[in-house]
């Protein structure tokens, strides 16, 4: 009879959870997408506000060199000023951390974006800073981080489900299915994840060009974040991001759609 109770609630667990994930849905103003998301536009800007201090300080913190952190700025507010992304709800935030090692841009929910001395001293030019910050404004508007927080619920709550309705308090083996159930959310997430990346790789090359940046320089700055890899990478389906060199066709493929007619001669490499 346990057995049958402990399957009839984690049934019930991931009914709810599918049914909280299913019926959390949005269509984001900015991409026209339809999204599962259970957290507002303020609650995301709250988070990221919130999130900001703590991850720049895992980088050393924000860089003394306000000339720099000056300019990558303004290549910032060029992305957002040109663009629609003007008219979101989000106030981004450009900073450049003191972190001479790692290569690394990410950005926060709601608009705080961050690169590294690391990456930036890797890149040849101001094309190529702005395609780095493009994807990481995809990442925002796109509600990537709110997207993400959904799955993950969802995910936590099938994994939960399945451990209870799986485990046996007399036979010990039986947590390997939880284990199990839990590798198989991880994996999910991840995947979630690297479509994220190659939809912000295609939101930067509209964003670029909008701006009058050359959206050819994103394919340098796979090439730049291939060689900072060292080339030692494992199989693509367990990474969180998608191998560099494969997004180069994506790239390519999105500058051929956004510019049927090929890209303007004015631009600025």
């Amino acid at each position: 009879m346990g057995a049958i109770i402990r399957f009839i609630v984690g049934l019930l667990i991931a009914a709810v959870s599918l049914l909280t994930y299913w019926c959390s849905t949005e269509e984001n103003e900015f991409t026209g997408e339809k999204q599962h998301v259970d957290i507002t536009v303020e609650q995301e800007i709250a988070l990221g506000l919130q999130a900001a201090p703590e991850m720049a300080a895992q980088y050393g913190g924000i860089t003394s060199d306000r000339e720099t952190a000056n300019m990558v700025k303004e290549v910032g507010q060029r992305l957002v000023n040109r663009t629609n992304v003007d008219d979101s709800p989000y106030e981004f935030n450009f900073h450049l951390l003191a972190d001479e090692q790692t290569v690394n841009a990410f950005a926060l929910p709601g608009g705080q974006i961050f690169i590294t001395l690391g990456l930036l001293r890797r890149l040849e030019t101001e094309a190529q800073l702005a395609g780095v910050l493009g994807h990481e404004i995809g990442h925002v508007v796109a509600r990537h981080s709110a997207e993400q927080l959904a799955k993950a619920k969802l995910t936590q709550g099938l994994s939960g489900a399945a451990a209870i309705a799986t485990y046996d308090p007399d036979n010990p083996a039986s947590q390997s299915g939880a284990v199990v159930a839990a590798m198989v959310g991880k994996l999910l997430n991840m995947r979630y994840g690297r479509q994220d990346e190659l939809e912000s790789d295609r939101l930067a090359v509209r964003l670029t060009g909008e701006s009058g940046y050359d959206p050819r320089a994103m394919i340098e700055v796979m090439r730049i974040l291939e060689e900072a890899g060292g080339g030692a990478r494992g199989p693509e389906f367990t990474q969180t991001h998608p191998n560099p060199g494969n997004r180069i066709a994506e790239i390519q493929a999105a500058i051929e759609s956004e510019y049927p007619q090929g890209l303007p001669t004015d631009l600025t490499q």
